[in-house]
């Protein structure tokens, strides 16, 4: 099976161009032989990069409150006519997506915006999305807290194909749970950075005993639009270089981490290695006691609002 990420920036709080930039991934894609693409996190239309950039937890401050109207305004539904282009995309090409994005929030939460992904099948099209857990730190200034409503694995010839979001792969009950779905292959999307993908990911791989695809964004002062509130308080410079890798069932590189560059990047796996390393160790399986240990996880989506008709 091959795997791609697309390591590059989105046109920044701009879904629509974003959307036929990843587009044209998932034909590069295609055109490469790859099965499956992956997406860096909220790479549609952007990642809160400002943040730490601008002092984002100055109280009541306007450039701030304008800074995340516009993050608020640009960001899309799980339904919306972005995810659908690209699931459009997905089938004509035959290409599996998991898709890092900015989810506006619906009815009682339209005010809010949660770090969400999705995975998006070439013939059953858009899944449930799955909201961040917990953003970290100054995230929570932006994100909403998720749950575990789109925890769950997705099958793709034959295989179980799971993914989080950042941080999210650093917490041990979290990657239980992901475990626990059969996984073969995981992906964990990033905004960009070696520092942030080198060590985990060789971890979750060699921990789960599969396939870690890693895939990070690339976000310089060349990439953001005239328009956004903050473009003047930003220094220039680099914000995220990538990180993009992918480590193997027995902890070990199949492709290293790449920084500094743009661009379609593959790997080739040998899913038989997944079944190899797992004679000695399977986390959720012949490695574990229920009867002393176990994980429970509720999927189910709350409402602050409920209405009783």
């Amino acid at each position: 099976m091959r795997v791609a990420m697309a390591q590059d920036a989105p046109l920044f709080l701009d879904p629509v161009a974003s959307t036929q930039r990843a587009i044209d991934y998932v034909e590069q894609a295609g055109r490469a032989g790859a099965r499956l693409l992956a997406f860096g996190e909220t790479w549609l239309p952007g990642y809160p990069f400002w943040l730490s950039q601008t002092g984002g937890a100055r109280f009541d401050d306007a450039q701030q409150k304008a800074a995340y109207a516009q993050y608020l305004e640009a960001a899309i539904a799980p339904g919306g006519p972005e995810l659908r282009a690209i699931a459009e995309a997905s089938r004509t090409h035959q290409v599996a997506v998991v898709m890092g994005f900015v989810e506006r929030g619906q009815q009682n939460a339209r005010g809010s915006v949660w770090a969400s992904l999705v995975f998006i099948h070439p013939e059953r099209g858009i899944t449930a999305p799955h909201r961040k857990l917990v953003p970290t730190y100054e995230e929570r200034l932006v994100w909403a807290h998720g749950d575990a409503h789109g925890l769950r694995g997705h099958e793709l010839d034959g295989l179980t194909i799971t993914a989080l979001n950042c941080w999210e792969n650093w917490m041990p009950l979290t990657r239980t749970a992901i475990y626990g779905t059969g996984s073969q292959v995981h992906v964990a999307i990033w905004p960009g950075s070696r520092a942030l993908t080198e060590d985990i990911t060789r971890f979750v791989a060699r921990e789960g005993r599969l396939f870690c695809v890693s895939a990070g964004g690339v976000l310089g002062a060349e990439d953001l639009p005239e328009r956004f509130a903050l473009r003047d308080a930003c220094a220039a410079g680099l914000y995220q270089d990538g990180g993009s890798c992918v480590a193997g069932p027995d902890g070990r590189w199949r492709l290293e981490p790449v920084v500094d560059q743009r661009g379609l990047l593959t790997c080739e796996l040998d899913l038989d290695a997944v079944a190899r390393e797992r004679q000695n160790f399977d986390p959720t399986g012949h490695y574990a006691r229920p009867e002393l240990l176990r994980l429970e996880v509720d999927r189910r989506r709350r409402q602050v609002v409920e209405t009783l008709d």
